[in-house]
């Protein structure tokens, strides 16, 4: 099993990203074109193929100086525990030195954060300004 991983969007079909990440249960409801614009504004992302499928995506957004957020880390259900997910997270994190990395996670992958070097912090708060996914 060769994984590829890109770092560049001209290649992604995000209408086959989309369809992937729905029948694998990891879709928040995004169109193409909002999973389009959420990754194209994204400080550095990461898609892993196999076999010309997306198979993993992981992005960061950034400020470029001292605090970064990740997002979007997926691996494709019968490909976890391979160490693709691992690998997505360490190329986005040579982008990110000198900076305070931020994540939210389900408590079902803590350990793989913990394991990465991330700590776990007690508070964590959000809101949704307006309805989700609307836009302006």
């Amino acid at each position: 099993m060769t994984v590829q991983y890109i770092r560049e969007l001209d290649s992604v079909d995000w209408g086959e990203m989309k369809a992937t990440l729905k029948a694998d249960r990891f879709d928040n409801g995004r169109t193409e074109e909002q999973y389009k614009l959420s990754f194209k504004n994204s400080f550095s992302t990461c898609f892993a193929y196999l076999n010309d499928k997306i198979i993993g995506t992981a992005r960061v957004l950034s400020d470029g100086v001292g605090n970064a957020y990740v997002v979007d880390v997926w691996t494709l259900s019968s490909h976890r525990r391979k160490g693709i997910a691992t690998r997505m997270m360490e190329l986005l994190m040579e982008d990110l030195r000198g900076q305070h990395v931020y994540l939210q996670t389900d408590d079902d992958t803590l350990e793989f954060y913990v394991s990465l070097g991330f700590k776990k912090r007690p508070t964590g708060m959000d809101i949704v300004v307006g309805d989700y996914l609307k836009g302006k």
